[in-house]
């Protein structure tokens, strides 16, 4: 039989983590596109000329813009989010029965003390119903990714993350998608509104975050109550 004493030595590892745990502040998961970031890919070198002021190896065209095109080159997203949506419904529903029946005269039949007795019934049944939902959200910022794949077609895969810390906690900003180049400007700046499968998220971590969710012990109780 265990003794309480070394029942007490297995339990304090067991607690001081559950404890630790709770005080540790993690990054809030995300759905935007992995990785968030991408090194640029590797491009073959060339053997500079001796003597010759052109190296290929290190030239660029005078006329070439600096619009982002390759893995690794960076690419700053205007975000200008403005989604309004209004729902409005209204049922109404009206039924109404009515019976009257009455027994007639009865001659040369058993229970004639009924003859005369009329039955009246009515039936009414009213329902009404109306709803209404209204949602606004407003989000604007800017933020640069980095491109993390080139499509065939030439459309960019963009992600990237830009991390503020504050006194109270951290907050993340993000950002994915998928960019047309011809959506690009000569400044290398996109709108969000012209960017597909677009990811936007703003979360933060800290303790103010913290209290606004149920622990860990009540979503388990809360998972078994029936009411």
């Amino acid at each position: 039989m265990m003794k309480t004493g070394d029942a007490m030595k297995l339990l304090l590892p067991i607690l001081t983590a559950l404890m630790l745990a709770g005080c540790v502040t993690t990054t809030p998961p995300t759905a935007v596109h992995q990785p968030m970031s991408a090194r640029p890919e590797m491009r073959p070198t060339a053997t500079p000329s001796n003597g010759a002021i052109y190296s290929i190896a290190t030239a660029r065209p005078l006329f070439e813009d600096r619009r982002a095109r390759f893995v690794g080159d960076t690419i700053t997203i205007n975000i200008a989010e403005n989604v309004a949506a209004s729902k409005s419904s209204e049922n109404k529903t009206t039924r109404s029965h009515a019976v009257n029946m009455t027994v007639p005269t009865i001659t040369g039949l058993p229970f004639k003390g009924a003859q005369g007795t009329s039955l009246v019934a009515a039936d009414a049944n009213n329902f009404s119903g109306k709803g209404e939902n209204t949602s606004k959200n407003d989000f604007t910022g800017t933020i640069t990714v980095t491109v993390i794949e080139v499509y065939p077609n030439g459309n960019l895969l963009v992600s990237g993350e830009k991390q503020i810390g504050l006194k109270e906690g951290e907050e993340f900003v993000r950002f994915s998608g998928v960019v047309n180049p011809n959506t690009i400007t000569s400044s290398n700046t996109v709108t969000s509104t012209q960017i597909a499968d677009a990811r936007i998220e703003y979360k933060a971590n800290g303790f103010i975050d913290s209290a606004q969710v149920m622990g860990w012990l009540g979503k388990f109780f809360l998972t078994f109550m029936p009411f």
